[in-house]
């Protein structure tokens, strides 16, 4: 009997954790992404999460997870982006700036 109640415990918690793990993997392709099309370089290989929530969305709850993740110009500054997943599925994030050229005095 107690292996029963065991496996009714242990299963949601690994199913949330590798939900997590999933959308951790999601979010580090998407500002990947963003890094390599704004031209920049995605520091640390890795997001962070910084918020996690539940929302509804079409009748169903589902979990929101916002994840940091941090990019430079020329690997000696550091600016800070997000990416917002409604499940799986990118909704919101904020994209690296391309660095633009310094006006030149004359």
């Amino acid at each position: 009997m107690n292996a029963v109640w065991f496996i009714l415990l242990a299963f949601p918690l690994w199913a949330f954790w590798s939900a997590g793990r999933a959308a951790a993997e999601e979010a580090a392709r998407f500002s990947r992404q963003l890094c390599i099309r704004a031209g920049v370089q995605w520091l640390d290989d890795s997001v962070h999460q910084v918020r996690l929530g539940i929302t509804r969305e079409s009748g169903r709850l589902r979990w929101r997870r916002t994840y940091r993740f941090e990019y430079s110009h020329d690997g000696h500054d550091r600016y800070a982006g997000s990416v917002t997943l409604l499940g799986d599925r990118a909704v919101s994030w904020s994209e690296p700036v391309a660095r633009t050229a310094p006006d030149r005095l004359i």
